[in-house]
């Protein structure tokens, strides 16, 4: 007999109707205990700890984290994670996204990071140098090793309008540093007019106002056997003498999606947490409802995208029946194309690194998408998209070392995602709450 309260036991069963009727795969024990322990979520702290494994995070985030991939996102920390510098800096690392969602997304995209770097300085100035320093040494110390390849680094803020590769690139939008421009310290552009301009690293790392910091890299993840995106955002605080916290970007990040994976960072977690805002939960989901609209209402709609913000949306404001909805379709096989789409990505990146990623370890990445879309489609787009992904085997095995592979990598990509966007859209589209909120967007 179920142990769930009467109102959240009829909301299973409409979920359980909702999901036979449009022909989602249901776990309904899962659903049973997810819909149980969200609604029992609750005591004087919102912060979970694993004692097992010493990993932490907010009491609904840990009720969607698997420890069973724990060891590798650790092992893939080690590349990504900035050090401790005794007295001067304080760091607590956690994976964020998909990657700390591994009960239910079982076809992740990227392994996705989240640092709070906490900087003790006398000024927010010599904070600013101090962060400088560290991000640049980062990217210098791990441009390459024997598993990865850094890709880029955001980092400050364009100073005016320009043009960079042929591309305009607005005042104020992130700056990407490649890993040339790293070593070199500098990055050439030009303005509207054509003349030239070149920006410096200590001349962005001067203007505190940047928006944010991220580092990325190619990863041949060992464990699982397949080459991954992973990344880390950076979120940066300032520690005054008098002991006040300030966000360097204005902004002190919200802690709901987010698992720590190290137990010794609580005590820094903590301290930062504290600084957060009353608001901090409301202000994380006007955050997210912001992105939804740019997910659904975008030149270039991401429907799978969408579902994953709309989720963390609803299990966070009580819409649980909506959530718990949300949670079955990132198990649908269909959801798999998802990570195809991200994979291929990471193969088109690692083909311009195979100095660091041999071709043979590529090509094996290739196979494998393929025979991922043959087990989940079928007909003629199954047809299609491995029609792509053959020929982008092809490419790939002639391929001259670091040379870009050119337009069919960007069309496999988008019959891909148009397939995962047809299928969430219809899915979601289905279930009138759901519909109604997205309409309201």
């Amino acid at each position: 007999m179920s142990t769930i309260p009467d109102n959240t036991l009829d909301a299973r069963i409409r979920i359980i109707e909702s999901a036979n009727r449009l022909g989602v795969q249901l776990n309904e024990q899962e659903l049973e205990r997810w819909m149980k322990s969200i609604t029992e979520a609750t005591g004087d702290s919102d912060i979970t700890v694993d004692q097992e494994t010493g990993v932490f995070g907010h009491k609904v985030t840990m009720l969607d984290f698997d420890p069973q991939e724990l060891a590798r996102f650790r092992a893939i920390g080690k590349i990504v994670e900035f050090e401790d510098i005794p007295g001067v800096v304080e760091t607590a690392l956690s994976i964020s996204g998909s990657a700390a969602q591994s009960k239910i997304q079982t076809y992740p995209g990227d392994c996705d990071y989240f640092e709070r770097v906490n900087i003790i300085a006398p000024t927010r100035d010599e904070a600013g140098e101090i962060l400088s320093r560290l991000i640049r040494e980062k990217a210098l110390n791990t441009m390459s090793g024997p598993n990865y390849q850094l890709i880029d680094v955001k980092f400050g803020a364009y100073p005016q309008d320009v043009i960079r590769d042929e591309r305009n690139r607005r005042a104020g939008s992130p700056i990407a540093w490649l890993p040339q421009d790293i070593v070199a310290g500098q990055i050439e552009v030009t303005d509207l007019e054509g003349n030239p301009l070149v920006i410096h690293w200590d001349a962005v790392a001067q203007d505190l106002n940047w928006s944010w910091c991220k580092l990325e890299w190619i990863i041949a993840d060992t464990i699982r056997g397949q080459l991954s995106n992973a990344s880390n955002v950076v979120d940066v605080t300032w520690e005054a003498p008098d002991g006040t916290i300030t966000a360097l970007d204005g902004y002190l990040d919200g802690y709901f999606q987010e698992v720590y994976l190290d137990a010794e960072s609580a005590p820094i977690f903590a301290k930062l947490i504290k600084q957060a805002s009353t608001d901090v939960m409301e202000d994380y989901v006007t955050r997210l409802e912001k992105e939804v609209k740019k997910c659904v209402k975008g030149k270039y709609p991401n429907y799978g995208k969408a579902a994953k913000r709309m989720y963390n949306i609803f299990r966070l404001n009580g819409r649980y029946e909506e959530a718990a909805f949300l949670r079955e379709l990132f198990d649908e096989p269909a959801a798999l194309l998802y990570q195809v789409h991200a994979l291929m990505g990471t193969v088109q990146q690692a083909s311009e690194n195979n100095s660091i990623f041999d071709i043979d370890s590529i090509l094996n990445q290739t196979d494998e998408l393929i025979m991922a879309v043959i087990k989940v489609l079928e007909g003629e787009e199954e047809l299609e998209i491995v029609r792509y992904l053959l020929r982008l085997n092809r490419i790939l095995s002639r391929q001259e070392p670091g040379t870009p592979l050119g337009p069919e990598v960007e069309a496999a990509k988008a019959e891909v995602m148009k397939i995962v966007n047809n299928f969430f859209y219809e899915k979601m589209t289905a279930l009138p709450t759901i519909k109604a909120y997205i309409d309201a967007v």
